[in-house]
Parts: C-alpha cells; sequence; structure tokens
C-alpha cells in the first residue's frame, strides 16, 4: 500500500457560534472566534490517499486529477466564502474545524475512483492549530 499526499489552500471566513445560547454565552466560551463580524483563516488542506501502483504508471492516482476533484468538491464550494451562510454542508453545524473536515471528507470520499481510497485529512486553520480525520 502506497500513500500520497496534496496539498491545497483555501481561504474563508467564519464565525463560532451555537444558535441555542446567548450572545454572551458564545462570547464566553467561544471569545473573540464568536465575533459578530466574522474572522478569516487561510486554510490548509492536505489530503492523503491510498492505493496499489498502476504498473502502467507507477502512480496510485494522477495528483493533478486528484487536484481537480479537490478544486470541484471542496476549494470550490469553500474559497472566499463564508463557512457558516453559503456552505451546504455545514447547514446547521457549529462551524469548527472538526465539523469542517468531517464535512469536507463526505465531499471528497465518494468522487476517488475503484482502487484509491482516502486515508487522512488535515486541515491547518492557523500554523499552530489543525485537524487530522481519518474517517472514523
Amino acid at each position: 500500500m502506497v500513500y500520497i499526499s496534496r496539498i491545497e489552500h483555501f481561504n474563508a471566513a467564519h464565525k463560532l457560534f451555537n444558535p441555542l445560547w446567548s450572545r454572551e454565552k458564545n462570547e464566553a466560551f467561544f471569545g473573540k472566534c464568536a465575533n459578530e463580524n466574522w474572522h478569516g483563516h487561510n486554510f490548509e488542506l492536505h489530503v492523503t490517499i491510498k492505493g496499489i501502483p498502476n504498473p502502467d504508471t507507477g502512480f496510485v492516482f494522477d495528483v493533478k486529477k486528484l487536484s481537480l476533484i479537490i478544486k470541484e468538491h471542496v476549494t470550490d464550494k469553500l474559497d472566499h466564502k463564508n463557512l457558516n451562510v453559503e456552505v451546504d454542508f455545514l447547514k446547521d453545524k457549529i462551524c469548527s474545524i472538526e465539523n469542517l473536515i468531517k464535512g469536507i471528507w463526505n465531499q471528497l470520499s465518494p468522487h476517488l475512483p475503484e482502487g484509491v481510497t482516502l486515508h487522512s485529512l488535515k486541515l491547518y486553520e492557523t500554523p499552530r492549530i489543525y485537524v487530522e480525520y481519518y474517517g472514523e
């Protein structure tokens, strides 16, 4: 089994906010991240797939094609968007990076070809904050 990763970027705004809580409780729990005027991040997404290299190409999967799949099903939906308002797969969810990465997984995994499996995602919100997900 061989693992190969592709890194993509997108920029997006969001706020952390539980609609069941008061504004004061949201601000007390989420701090500046509950800002009514949103805040943004330059996200870095690491997509790792796994499979057996094709004997004719030596590739698990063409990473240029992987980039196009990521663009169509993830970055085009997220880049320069308000994640709380404009992203259908985050509707009715608190816009944490934990929920975001699970949504990204669900957007990508059905679009990979037979014999190629999504192994993991790593999403950097800042250089010091990231989340990893293995589809569990």
